[in-house]
This record gives structure tokens, sequence and C-alpha cells, in this order.
């Protein structure tokens, strides 16, 4: 199998960083004989508005290409390069049999008689109740996994989602452009892939228990008032507010529940996160009655980490995720009959293509120069084809995260 041609390009017009991007796929198609049928397509929140006319122009071009998945960021990812605060496009033509994918939106849905093992998921963030709708979407596939994240923008949200698989009764034919919930690209069990998450936070406190929670506020850690927890585990105090705030503003929260199966630690061997952490803003101190309230809904029972964004953590732990994807290439090729050695042969599997969807406060200066956070990539897992977006949030299995990264290779 070949591997995924893509291409991407900058320029202030839609239509001519369109067509730079066309002629580098072209040459990759004619050189390589392949004739995809999925293509994956990010742009900046800069060509947002054109999203229709883009799509339209794009998918004429390309007439062999008949599903199409993406949606918009405030960055884009691809291969040694971020496109920050500047219009761009990038396209990965995935070489897939069709009865591998189908391409889901809210008027095309999941056909029941698709076996969807995993599923690429772009959402709106602003959709009620999202946490629930993706947890229900990864309940749909084998696997449980998804991955993706967020459409971020400074102006309209779009995701892209044409496919050929049928429309809901009534809606017509899709022009495959959207807003709110969720759509994306399910795929099946005959489709490998490998995928790891990377936190940017690091701990500065030990995992406390969550022993008094109403909804969104946290009253008692380990028993004792939350308020205090967190002033202490600062080292601050509210006889000096300035430095205090301060301090508190810096800091968010990692929260964590002891009930997943998948996870056994808020705290890794590294000191880092762990996979099932999900990071939350604090939005709100109670000083009267000593509560500490997160953007999110937190139970007693889970395990809270205060922690704060990191610039070496977060470099060393996607040095780390991708170490992991390249140990996983490797696999062990059983001896065949009858051969002299019986000893088992390591192959490694070659990456088709990739997609990393990274946490938009993480990308560009947070890693300490512009494009630094996909080059690390880069280092680590050589000139493998890779598109992506910087999201307004990450999703990784059932969860919804902050601050991560998501990376996730396509391999033979």
């Amino acid at each position: 199998m070949l591997r995924f041609p893509y291409a991407h390009a900058t320029h202030p017009q839609w239509r001519m960083a369109a067509g730079l991007v066309l002629a580098q796929l072209r040459a990759q198609l004619a050189e390589s004989g392949q004739s995809p049928t999925l293509a994956l397509l990010y742009i900046t929140d800069h060509f947002a508005a054109d999203a229709q006319e883009l799509l339209a122009y794009l998918s004429a071009e390309l007439p062999e290409v008949t599903d199409w998945a993406g949606t918009v960021g405030v960055g884009i990812a691809v291969n040694n390069a971020e496109y920050f605060d500047e219009p761009a496009v990038a396209i990965m033509l995935c070489d897939l049999t069709s009865d591998q994918y189908r391409v889901f939106s809210g008027i095309a849905p999941l056909s029941q008689e698709f076996h969807a093992h995993t599923a690429l998921v772009h959402a709106d963030g602003h959709t009620p109740e999202l946490p629930e709708l993706i947890r229900e979407m990864a309940e749909r596939t084998e696997s449980g996994y998804l991955f993706g994240g967020l459409a971020a923008s400074r102006g309209q949200s779009v995701q892209f989602a044409l496919g050929g698989d049928g429309f809901m009764g009534g809606q017509g034919r899709a022009t495959g452009i959207f807003s709110g919930g969720l759509s994306g690209v399910a795929f099946g069990a005959g489709v490998t892939l490998i995928s790891r998450v990377t936190q940017g936070c690091q701990p500065v406190s030990k995992a406390h228990a969550v022993t008094q929670a109403e909804r969104n506020v946290v009253y008692q850690l380990d028993g004792q008032p939350a308020l205090d927890v967190l002033l202490g585990d600062l080292k601050v105090s509210l006889d000096q507010p300035e430095p205090a705030l301060t301090a508190v503003r810096s800091t968010l929260a990692g929260l964590h529940h002891p009930g997943d199966a998948l996870a056994d630690r808020v705290v890794g061997l590294s000191g880092n996160f762990g996979n099932d952490v999900l990071v939350r803003h604090i939005i709100g101190l109670d000083p009267q009655r000593q509560g500490v309230a997160l953007a999110d809904l937190v139970h007693e029972g889970m395990e809270l980490a205060f922690c704060q964004r990191n610039v070496q953590a977060a470099r060393a732990d996607l040095m780390r995720i991708c170490a992991e994807i390249r140990e996983e290439l490797e696999v062990e090729v059983p001896a065949a009959p009858g051969a002299i050695s019986q000893e088992s042969t390591p192959v490694m599997r070659q990456m088709l293509g990739a997609v990393y969807v990274s946490c938009a406060g993480r990308g560009g200066p947070h890693f300490g120069s512009p494009s630094a956070e996909m080059q690390i990539v880069r280092r680590a897992l050589g000139d493998v084809p890779l598109v992506g977006f910087f999201a307004g949030g990450e999703i990784a299995r059932h969860h919804l995260y902050g601050y991560t990264g998501v990376l996730t290779v396509f391999t033979d």
C-alpha cells in the first residue's frame, strides 16, 4: 500500500491556495497511479466564509474523490510546519477501500449496516450536551475509540462532510458544509490505526480525592476545604491577594475518574498526567464556602490534581508518544513452517499517513518557536504525510480534552 498523497499551501486568495494544493496532489497521483476516494480537508479560519465555494471547487477539480471530511482551525498542522494567523489549506487523500470507511454528519448519519471500528470526529464546541454525544458516538464503534477535535474559528465555525452514503429523507442533498453537532469519518476494522494522547500540563500537587462537590464546584478535597488545599498546593495566601490570584489564574485542574478501566493513576511514572486526565479551567473561587469552581461537572469520588501549562513537560510528553508509536510499528512475524530457524522476524509496518489535532493554546509560541511542535513530530516519525488542525478541544476515546495533542497514524 502506498503512502497517502497530501499537500498544503498558503495564499491570501482561497482559489490560489487551492490551486497550489491541487498541483501538488496531481503530481503525486500521476507518479503513484493511485485513485483515492476519501479526502481530509483542513483550512484556517481566514477561509471559513469561503468554505462552500472552496469545497465545491476542490470536489469539481478532483472528481475521483467522492468523500470529503474536515473542519476549520485557528491554525492547521502539516508535516514539519504550522500555519497560524495566515490563510492556508491542507488536504490528505486516504487511499482506503470504500467498504472500510463512511463519512457521516447530521443529515447523513452513520448507517447501522456499517460496522465502525474507530472514527475521526469533528465537532462544534457550542453543541448542547456535547460530551454525551461524543460518548454515544464512541459506543457506536467496536473499539470505543474516537480521535479528532472541536472546530476553532474567530469567525464562522464550519465542518466538511460530503459522502455518497445516503441522506435523511426530506433534507435534500447535502452541500457538505455544516455547523453544529458531529461529523467525520468512521473506519472499519480493516483500517489499522495507532493513536496516542499527549498532555500539555504538569501537576503541581499530588492527586486529591474529591470528597464533596456540587455540580461544577468542589468544596472538599481529602476531607479538607478545597480552597485551602488549592492555596496550600500553590504555596500562596489570600492575605496577599495579588500574588495569590496571579498564581490561581495560571493554574488548572486535572480531573480523573478512578472507575475508568483504562487508567489506574492520575500522575504517571514520568511525573506527567496520564491519558485519562481531563484538564479544566478554574473559573471561580468561593471564599465563603471554601469552594473552587471548575469548567466541568465534578463528582465525589473523582481525583483532582492542580496543574500548570509547562513547555518542557509538553515537549517531553510529545516525544514520548512518538516513541511509543514507533515501537508499536514493529511487529514480530512468526517463522514459516519447516524453516531452519523458528525465530520470529521483526518487521516495521509502514506509516501511510497521520492526523494530528492539537490544542490552539499549544501551537506556535507555546513550544518556543513557530512550527516547533510539528518539527518534534517530524524528527520522531520522519517524513510521514500528516495533516491536522489546532482545535478548541481535543477528542480521544470518549473524552473531550484540553491542552492536549492527539496523534493518530494510519499503518499498512
